[in-house]
């Protein structure tokens, strides 16, 4: 049956919403993740680290709002959605959010002291609070592709059961998809070595997420169809798919071939078109199995999760003024900090003592 009338028009909107903040997370966050991951491969020396982080230096905790911003948004405009998940998922949510934290230290108090010693350990938290996220996003997403078990609007379902075949290939996946992500954002903020090195990382890491994102993208197509109660959206799951694939393959190239520019867009395209593919199958149904048998008022959907009326409506006007300003300040920022930098930036002072 066709249930996207009965969606309520709000409730639809702020579907729409979470949907927006998540891919401005993932884009955005996405290459941040992926700079902190490359520290040990392209940042050999202390000022080539000081380097890769001042490129992310000025925008990293902005990027992380989005992920604050869609997460008070599922508490708010869908509180039965947030519930389950953060209750279910506790042990996974709690990894995600170390990481987020270790990061965190690392970034603000890493230039607090000169001992390598101290830097080398705040490189090691940054490494480490990109990986753990990048990899519970990874598999967690998977799993919603796959549909989390829930009977009666409470999950069933068990921590082992997250981690499938096809969820961990989520995990790597993802994993691949940012170090890329990283790496031409690296190549379209740094010059000299770093820029070169970073580029002929691309060349090598991009063509084997290409085929990682298209194994993933082909099997949740085959196996689990965007289609469900609330409507089918199996042609556009499959366009988002090929459209995911087919940029991320142009971003590799433009990239390697000195356009990285373009090469950065494209890889921003590949993962939206990547995670908006997994959002149409999150459609109504939240990324939670729908029994045929048992009545859709039954499950936590669209429906049943959402928020009083009233209460998304003063939300709907509150966003209307805000969002458009927040924006307006990132773009902002990343524009005030556009300038590549380079090795001959960093002061010699910079080196850190024994």
């Amino acid at each position: 049956m066709m249930l996207l009338e009965t969606v309520p028009t709000l409730a639809l909107v702020w579907y729409l919403l979470i949907v927006v903040l998540w891919l401005g997370f993932f884009f955005l966050e996405g290459f941040d993740f992926g700079v902190g991951m490359l520290l040990p491969v392209l940042g050999r020396t202390e000022k080539k680290r000081r380097v890769l982080v001042n490129t992310i230096g000025p925008v990293w905790d902005g990027n992380e709002v989005w992920l604050l911003t869609a997460g008070g948004a599922m508490f708010a405009a869908f509180p039965g959605w947030y519930a389950s998940l953060f209750s279910a998922l506790y042990l996974p949510l709690l990894l995600m959010l170390v990481g987020l934290i270790l990061r965190g230290v690392a970034f603000e108090y890493r230039a607090k002291r000169p001992e390598a010693k101290w830097r080398k350990m705040m490189d090691w938290f940054a490494i480490v609070g990109s990986f753990l996220p990048t990899l519970v996003l990874g598999v967690g997403f998977a799993n919603f592709v796959i549909g989390l078990p829930n009977d009666s609007l409470v999950f069933n379902g068990t921590l082992l059961g997250l981690f499938s075949p096809y969820a961990l290939l989520g995990g790597v996946m993802l994993l691949a998809l940012f170090l890329t992500h990283g790496a031409t954002f690296i190549t379209l903020k740094t010059a000299g070595e770093i820029h070169d090195n970073a580029r002929k990382l691309v060349g090598t890491v991009g063509w084997v997420t290409v085929v990682l994102v298209a194994a993933f993208v082909a099997l949740q197509n085959i196996f689990w169809p965007a289609e469900s109660s609330f409507g089918d959206f199996t042609v556009f799951a499959w366009v988002a798919a090929v459209l995911a694939v087919a940029t991320l393959a142009g971003s590799v190239i433009m990239t390697t071939r000195g356009r990285e520019g373009w090469g950065f867009v494209l890889g921003g395209v590949t993962i939206v078109s990547l995670f908006g593919g997994i959002f149409l199958r999150m459609y109504g149904n939240l990324g939670f199995v729908q029994d045929a048998g048992v009545a859709v008022t039954e499950h936590l959907n669209m429906i049943t999760a959402a928020s009083s009326p009233t209460t998304l409506t003063i939300m709907t006007w509150a966003a209307v003024i805000f969002v458009p300003i927040v924006i307006a300040y990132q773009a902002w920022s990343y524009w005030v900090f556009k300038r590549r930098i380079s090795t001959k930036n960093i002061p010699d002072e910079v080196e850190a003592v024994a």
